[in-house]
């Protein structure tokens, strides 16, 4: 018997009968052994049925919820408390069934020649007979090298790239007349407000839709959209800096 086999294993033999889990020593992935019935528990109790639901067949299932420390302390104490009461045809039994257990697991772990360790063929790289810790596939360490190079070069890529080239420019966001999005278009996209952007009546500068102030000057946006001309009355513009009618300054 190989303790550096037997070690990591769980044993989930009941009355009943015999099974036991087998776990790899890095992924800790496992491998359950076919249910032994207890000839013992048979000739006394005549149950059989208890022990059909734990499975006719060994199967090979993923990882544990629990951490590599707890199964490699699969210790003689507490199994000897949980057995406790046995007979000794029973205990006959059980150790015969382990035997069995293990030679049935065996066929899906290999032992690693560099750290002694028992692993699954997931975890073993067969062309060095080592597991993937002492010698990892070249394949998959060249594939994820690479993966990995990629992703710092799009990284770097994307901290220059020009992701956008639109004019900077005021836009009004929200219509005046709805209240909601506007759009990017010309007129609002839930009532067809125009979006088209106000004039400062005093300087002249391009504001959004419903501003007070203007954001150039700090004018107010609600005087009159044009001014008269001091001088003949005429009215200009808004940022006519001379009268169109008479050319005095205004």
């Amino acid at each position: 018997m190989l303790q550096s086999f037997t070690r990591n294993y769980e044993d989930n033999s009941t009355e009943a009968g015999f099974q036991f889990t087998f776990y790899c020593d890095l992924c800790q992935d496992g491998y359950k052994s076919s249910f032994i019935e207890s000839e013992n528990y048979k000739k006394n109790r005549g149950l059989r049925g208890l022990a059909r639901g734990a499975g006719a067949l060994g199967s090979l299932f993923g990882g544990r919820l629990s951490d590599l420390g707890y199964s490699l302390e699969r210790g003689g104490d507490i199994l000897s408390e949980r057995f406790e009461g046995m007979s000794p045809e029973w205990q006959k039994e059980h150790e015969k069934a382990l035997e069995r257990g293990q030679n049935e697991a065996r066929q899906h772990f290999n032992r690693c020649h560099g750290c002694h360790q028992w692993v699954c063929d997931a975890c073993y790289n067969e062309d060095e007979m080592l597991c993937t810790n002492c010698a990892p596939r070249q394949e998959v360490t060249v594939a994820k090298a690479r993966a990995e190079a990629m992703r710092r070069n799009i990284d770097e890529a994307a901290e220059t790239a020009t992701v956008w080239k639109g004019k900077l420019e005021s836009k009004t966001v929200v219509c005046p007349a709805c209240g909601k999005p506007a759009g990017a278009g010309k007129f609002c996209n839930n009532c067809g407000t125009s979006l088209a952007l106000a004039t400062c009546p005093k300087c002249g500068a391009k504001n959004a839709q419903g501003v007070r102030f203007c954001n150039e000057c700090g004018a107010s946006m609600t005087v009159s959209a044009s001014s008269k001309c001091p001088s003949c009355g005429k009215d200009n513009p808004p940022g006519t800096k001379f009268c169109g009618n008479c050319g005095v300054k205004q």
